[in-house]
């Protein structure tokens, strides 16, 4: 992060993106986005954000705040505590935003039609009525996504969507199939500078 603000990049989550996208600001931004609402994104990035200034968005699963990946429990992988209903609505009141991610993390592609429109449209209003502000992202657990899903979402009110297709965000992309590019733990700080910077 101070690497990016030494570059002169400014930090941004994708409601404050959206209006370099439209063309009605310019200037050197990079959006960040970070999944599944991990307890640890409030204990170490969101005080990484605050002393650069940046923005981001964090896309949480409605049906686990205060609750943990159990959505993972099954393949492997280490339990990690979501954060709780108070850190999130302090997530929203320090000015960074609040994104769904389903109510359940699902492969929305593999469920019924009717449970794919519930995860996405519940998981809006359960988030919109904890923080008590509108919710207008959306991030497809897995990348898991059809045109079928895409019009869900674009049913369920949200504005920009996110998937995990790589590239850099275009001003011509559909804002419901927005790229990313993934960065890691162990990601060094050039190859950061560098993912964020190359087209």
């Amino acid at each position: 992060m101070r690497w990016l603000k030494r570059l002169g990049f400014r930090g941004l989550s994708i409601r404050d993106l959206a209006p370099y996208l439209s063309g009605e600001k310019v200037g050197k931004v990079v959006g960040i986005t970070f999944d599944d609402g991990y307890q640890n994104n409030f204990e170490y990035v969101l005080p990484a954000l605050d002393a650069v200034g940046f923005t981001a968005t964090n896309y949480f699963v409605s049906g686990q705040i205060g609750g943990y990946n159990a959505w993972d429990r099954n393949i492997g992988i280490a339990y990690s505590r979501c954060m709780s209903k108070a850190q999130l609505r302090e997530w929203a009141a320090l000015g960074q935003e609040v994104g769904a991610h389903t109510v359940d993390h699902v492969r929305l592609t593999q469920v019924d039609i009717r449970i794919a429109r519930q995860q996405i449209g519940q998981s809006r209003s359960h988030l919109e009525d904890m923080v008590g502000e509108a919710v207008t992202s959306f991030s497809y657990p897995y990348g898991d996504v059809s045109g079928a899903v895409r019009e869900l979402v674009l049913e369920a009110g949200f504005s920009t969507a996110v998937t995990t297709k790589r590239g850099r965000i275009r001003p011509s992309d559909d804002r419901l199939l927005l790229p990313r590019r993934i960065i890691r733990a162990d990601n060094r700080w050039p190859g950061l500078v560098r993912k964020c910077v190359t087209g």
